[in-house]
């Protein structure tokens, strides 16, 4: 932050606290002439007003308020660049690139530190060593996430750190959504395996479904749209499908010719029945016109390697449960 702006929210907020004590200074002094409890000389329907001072139980409520203030605002940071007596700071990270080799490591800076952050330290602290007691075997390695997903420990273990970090968009369930793969069905779009799995989650995906709009036309969308309902057995007009059979030429690239798709790019299988952005015509000619592009974050960096062997262990379970 900026010293202008620094000293202008210091002085605003400090302002403020003092704007406060002083209104409560003057609401507690009697400066009417008229003892307290005495009468006013007002009177209206029968109403007579007294000059009664604030509550007790008021004044200190507001004292007590103007203390935790000025005492909320010495510990923690508030005060423009003010860390507080607790060294905490803002929850700004200041990350150094230091070079090894041909790999990069980012390393937060010592001085740097935040809430979110000392509270990842404590956690991994407390934690950290149950994750490494049951992902690793007894000859510090990785236990294969095969191995692990029989293990029950490691699967309650597993399905919570799901929880945490996955379910906001595969779900509860892991049943996903529209644009969010079901990982409970056995239909993958970059491979079903322990180390297919735990690959997606480490370094992410980035699905790349083109439009098609340009090249096609109305026509050809909807030629290619009935041909690939066919390929599930849907019931199609057979001259559309047989147009479409002829363009999807195009598409065999990557969904294959026989369009059970490709691991290798994410293309989806389209022969199952089971449609990751809808099954309907206008969802799957809309996909051919506009084209898709679904990213799965990489997790390496926020989670590590070894909650990522639980993850994997419990997301591989999930569609070999009977």
């Amino acid at each position: 932050m900026s010293t202008f702006w620094s000293v202008w929210i210091t002085v605003i907020t400090l302002a403020s606290i003092v704007g406060c004590f002083i209104l409560l200074r003057v609401c507690t002094k009697n400066n009417t002439g008229v003892k307290d409890g005495e009468s006013m000389g007002h009177k209206f329907d029968g109403i007579e007003e007294l000059n009664n001072p604030l509550p007790k139980w008021w004044s200190y409520m507001f004292i007590i308020t103007i203390v935790f203030s000025l005492v909320y605002l010495a510990a923690y940071p508030g005060l423009g660049n003010w860390q507080g007596f607790l060294g905490w700071k803002s929850a700004e990270k200041n990350i150094k690139s230091i070079a090894e080799g041909e790999q990069l490591v980012a390393a937060y800076d010592d001085t740097v530190a935040n809430q979110y952050h000392s509270e990842i330290v404590k956690a991994d602290e407390r934690f950290g060593e149950v994750f490494r007691q049951v992902a690793y075997n007894e000859n510090g390695e990785y236990r294969s996430v095969e191995e692990l997903s029989e293990d029950e420990n490691a699967i309650r273990i597993g399905q919570r750190l799901y929880l945490q970090n996955c379910s906001q968009c595969h779900g509860s369930s892991a049943r996903g959504g529209k644009g969010f793969p079901n990982l409970t069905d056995n239909d993958w779009l970059y491979g079903g395996t322990g180390d297919a799995i735990k690959t997606t989650i480490m370094h992410g995906r980035q699905g790349q479904m083109p439009t098609w709009e340009a090249a096609l036309g109305d026509d050809g969308i909807r030629e290619v749209a009935a041909y690939v309902l066919s390929l599930s057995g849907r019931k199609v007009n057979e001259v559309d499908a047989a147009n479409g059979k002829n363009r999807f030429v195009v598409c065999a690239a990557c969904h294959g010719a026989d369009g059970t798709g490709s691991y290798a790019v994410g293309a989806p299988n389209l022969t199952n029945g089971i449609w990751l952005y809808g099954g309907s015509r206008r969802a799957i000619e809309e996909t051919i016109r506009y084209g898709r592009n679904g990213v799965m974050p990489a997790w390496k960096d926020i989670l590590g390697e070894d909650k990522i062997q639980l993850i994997s262990a419990y997301v591989y379970q999930l569609s070999r449960t009977e």
